[in-house]
């Protein structure tokens, strides 16, 4: 596995509907990945339904052959009102190439990148001094 970084040529941001969501969470089950929600039923239980943005992790290799995309998922959650939530999925290289990406612009691109980083670092509100 290796590191997807904003420069690679494979790296994006993209924003999916739920349904999409669902389709990778089956996709993912009848293909075994190793990263995924246990069921369609354990998703919906922690994922509100709406928009969620995707960006690229790792890609999974074997021998020099991508085989997977492990991408970071951002995401309203189903019982904390409106906290949001951060998980991985692997998606099918196919699947990953169907999507419709959000960074095309090189601004848009570290933005989006600084804001899952911060997401995977835990965000909070902070009271001002």
């Amino acid at each position: 596995m290796s590191l997807i970084h904003s420069t690679d040529p494979d790296f994006r941001v993209c924003q999916i509907s739920f349904d999409t969501l669902l389709s990778v969470q089956m996709e993912a089950e009848a293909q075994g990945r190793a990263t995924r929600w246990s069921s369609v039923d354990a998703l919906r239980s922690q994922v509100k339904e709406g928009s969620v943005v995707l960006q690229s992790l790792i890609r999974e290799e074997r021998g020099g052959v991508v085989q997977a995309y492990r991408c970071l998922l951002l995401f309203s959650t189903v019982d904390d009102g409106d906290a949001g939530g951060v998980a991985t999925i692997d998606l099918d290289p196919a699947r990953y190439e169907s999507l419709e990406r959000l960074d095309r612009d090189p601004d848009v691109r570290k933005a989006l990148t600084r804001l899952f980083s911060l997401a995977m670092g835990g965000i909070s509100m902070v009271s001002k001094k």
